[in-house]
């Protein structure tokens, strides 16, 4: 669509002429873009809520065709659908990316017709944002500026899960929402809890565990995932008191993808530089403490299937007093994987980054000003087995070594030759992918870690085929671990435009409870002697976290105890 107008008529409520040019808007374009689909066939209430408020003959001009709907000529019968102000009501379960951009595309399409709800388990709203993004690059979470400006919408965050409420002014100020904390999705409440109150339920919640590397050993002390130790100098709540262990030489991370790079320069990263960013104190002294100097980056293939980016593994191989170790002959091409490469230009750029790394590499130094820490990329490696050692305290046996065995990529997959290695290592990280946890009565594919959908539109358990009416899925509980924080932009667009399809359609459901929405919601927590905070006390939290910051010469330091968030919320 490159432009449109949008005259008034004939006022129902007056009965004089007008003609007005309407600003354009995100929520006059979606609500005219489902207008348009369906308006050779729909009868004026079926036409978008935005538009039953013009409360006008509509005439719309879009790339030379002409569309006209008289609401004049509606009978009064049918009045009240058209300028009824009662809203849909949404509950988006997530307040990380995905969930916060699918609020705000709700908001975009349907403007002032539409409540929305966000649920997280944590006081602390952005999810992936705040515990996931490295803290070295504030850059990536800028985004929360906008996610903020969103929130100043009145929010409800309710019980270990905010429960963030948009509202719009069709509320009056006392009823738009209030902050909730406190709510486990799944536990607190149920999905049927949220079904019978609200047209719509968005799942967002992400991905909150780890593929298993499937080796002996993987349940010794010492070897976390990736997501753990990310979590843990994120300050994570749930993760802030994990036992990592930084006493030993040598770090092994089984993963060749940003997340994997994310936690090798952690390791390897000077701590001035990383005391002076938004992660958790705690973390900060332990690395100061780190005995850590070598780092090894296993990958099951070779380079042309490396999942981590030119820039990630740029910043990384450029890292100041860290020796990079490459073998020549794991950058060697078949012919298959020079095809690869001519037709991926990711791949590419980061096999040419590996290349100049190579032919980079300074000779070896004497023992005298040479790097004191070494990052070492090894290619067509798989685990086979982690080693115990001796008893570590309370912590039972010990990973000690790990074990791989060489590989050869044969139509695209990784296969044992029967030669097997092994190097000492007293941290051993699985870095392969991160997956959804079932939650009972979602439906939900426990091969992808996902929940199994069409565009968004969650398919049900009984029925493959068919769709949970109400029920959409967004972000990586939608499509897996993939992607960008700003795939989720586009990911949420794609949820949204089913939802506004589902409703131009007649689609959504009712609401079956007495008091649909936010004020049912509240209602139920109450009920079940769920605590709750409000939108200030995460303020509260902020300010506190900031005013800390500011203390120590960083953006802000982190509250990372339940019962400190508890106690700052209130203070």
């Amino acid at each position: 669509m490159q432009r449109a107008l949008y005259h008034l008529g004939a006022s129902r409520v007056t009965g004089q002429t007008a003609r007005h040019l309407l600003p354009w808007n995100n929520a006059i374009d979606g609500s005219i873009r489902s207008f348009l689909s369906f308006a050779p066939t729909c009868s004026p209430s079926s036409f978008p809520p935005i538009l039953h408020s013009f409360r006008h003959d509509l005439r719309v001009r879009c790339n030379g065709k002409s569309f006209t709907r008289n609401l004049s000529d509606v009978k009064e019968a049918d009045a009240g659908a058209l300028t009824s102000h009662d809203p849909l009501h949404f509950c988006v379960v997530g307040s990380g990316p995905a969930g916060f951009y699918t609020a705000d595309k709700l908001l975009s399409k349907f403007g002032d017709h539409i409540q929305v709800d966000i649920m997280d388990r944590l006081p602390t709203p952005f999810g992936l944002v705040r515990s996931g993004v490295a803290p070295d690059h504030p850059g990536t979470k800028a985004v929360v500026n906008r996610f903020t400006q969103i929130m100043e919408i009145p929010v409800i965050l309710r019980g270990n899960v905010q429960v963030r409420v948009y509202s719009t002014p069709l509320l009056p100020p006392a009823e738009r929402g209030e902050d909730l904390e406190n709510v486990d999705f799944g536990k607190d409440i149920s999905l049927e809890d949220l079904q019978c109150r609200y047209h719509g339920v968005v799942l967002a919640y992400g991905t909150e565990s780890d593929r298993a590397l499937n080796v002996p050993g993987e349940d010794l002390a010492g070897v976390w995932s990736a997501r753990e130790l990310v979590w843990w100098y994120n300050g994570h709540p749930d993760y802030s008191t994990l036992p990592i262990s930084l006493e030993h030489d040598t770090a092994v991370i089984f993963g060749l993808g940003n997340v994997a790079v994310d936690c090798a320069r952690v390791l390897l990263r000077e701590v001035d530089d990383l005391a002076v960013t938004d992660m958790a104190s705690h973390a900060v002294d332990a690395l100061r403490k780190s005995q850590v100097r070598r780092v090894v980056l296993f990958g099951r293939r070779g380079p042309a299937q490396a999942a981590f980016t030119p820039k990630e593994l740029r910043e990384i191989l450029g890292l100041p007093g860290v020796k990079v170790v490459i073998h020549e002959e794991d950058l060697t091409l078949s012919e298959a994987e020079q095809a690869h490469l001519k037709a991926n230009r990711i791949s590419r750029r980061v096999h040419e980054v590996l290349s100049k790394a190579v032919a980079a590499a300074s000779p070896p130094q004497p023992t005298e000003g040479a790097p004191d820490k070494e990052l070492h990329l090894r290619f067509f490696r798989s685990p086979a087995a982690l080693l115990p050692g001796v008893a570590d305290g309370d912590c039972g046996e010990h990973v000690t070594a790990v074990r791989v065995e060489c590989t050869q990529v044969v139509d695209g997959r990784a296969v044992g030759t029967g030669e097997f290695e092994e190097i000492e290592a007293g941290l051993v990280l699985r870095s392969i992918g991160y997956k959804g946890e079932e939650i009972a009565g979602v439906p939900f594919d426990t091969r992808s870690g996902t929940v199994p959908n069409s565009h968004g539109r969650v398919h049900q358990l009984e029925d493959p085929s068919a769709t949970v009416p109400g029920l959409y899925t967004c972000g990586w509980l939608k499509r897996g671990p993939s992607g960008i924080i700003g795939t989720n932009l586009v990911c949420a667009e794609e949820t949204a435009a089913v939802i506004a399809q589902d409703m131009v359609a007649g689609a959504l459901p009712t609401p079956t409870a007495a008091s649909p929405g936010h004020r049912g919601l509240v209602g139920l927590l109450s009920e079940r002697g769920v605590a709750s905070i409000a939108l200030g006390d995460w303020q509260r939290i902020n300010h506190k976290e900031v005013e800390r910051g500011a203390v120590k010469g960083k953006p802000r330091d982190k509250i990372v105890h339940m019962e400190d968030l508890m106690e700052a919320a209130t203070c």
